[in-house]
């Protein structure tokens, strides 16, 4: 079986909404990303249960605390089945190298956000005092320092990805719009064009989840990326 390279996104504190969309998705054609609100929701219990539908799961917690917190936190999955779980790359390399020594014991990968898709220059102006991509490449620097397992960025910096991080550096990438459309992400690509430009995994969303037949969808996507 061809590993999945899109990740649908369920972003639903309601149990009902999240099984009825994990009903329509395929294991065989996706990976499964529990964010926060559904995590902060449905704990560890939906979890399990979606390891038991077969899915892969990417657990995008983005933990940001001290390194000994951020480490006790990963232990406490040893539990679960986790294949992705993610921090925040701007904790700093004591608490990346604390992250990857949990994850290890745990048996996962972890995953270091770089910036928020939703933030464009006038926000990294005014947090970091530099534009989107000069924050996000020094964060791929810090990356590759930590020799961490993959990073998450928007599709318009995997250029920087390919320029500064090492090739076995997995690219997971937010912010795939194959249609425009008015909301929260500032830095979006077609699903096609963010594997061209060397994505690993493609987090979709709304895309899928909102769509009017997500199981269509999801072959929608799938079918994109390979043409």
């Amino acid at each position: 079986m061809i590993e999945p390279k899109i990740i649908v996104a369920i972003d639903t504190y309601d149990y009902r909404k999240a099984i009825a969309l994990l009903d329509q998705l395929n294991p065989e054609l996706c990976k499964v990303k529990i964010g926060s609100v559904v995590f902060n929701a449905l704990g560890k219990d939906f979890l399990r249960l979606v390891d038991q539908r077969g899915f892969k799961i990417f657990l995008d917690l983005k933990l940001h605390d001290i390194p000994n917190t951020v480490h006790e936190t990963i232990l406490g999955f040893e539990d679960c089945s986790i294949e992705l779980l993610t921090i925040h790359l701007s904790g700093g390399e004591k608490m990346i190298t604390a992250a990857m020594a949990a994850a290890k014991i745990i048996k996962t990968k972890i995953i270091g956000v770089s910036i928020l898709t939703s933030l464009n220059d006038d926000d990294t102006s005014v947090l970091f005092q530099s534009t989107a991509r000069d924050q996000v490449a020094k964060l791929f620097k810090l990356a590759n320092e930590t020799d961490i397992d993959g990073i998450v960025c928007s599709p318009l910096e995997l250029d920087l990805a390919a320029n500064i991080l090492s090739p076995k550096i997995l690219k997971v990438t937010p912010g795939i719009r194959d249609i425009a459309v008015s909301d929260d992400q500032s830095r979006t690509m077609t699903a096609n064009e963010a594997i061209k430009h060397g994505a690993s995994y493609l987090v979709i969303g709304r895309p899928i989840s909102k769509a009017s037949n997500v199981s269509e969808a999801l072959k929608y996507f799938n079918q994109s990326i390979n043409e």
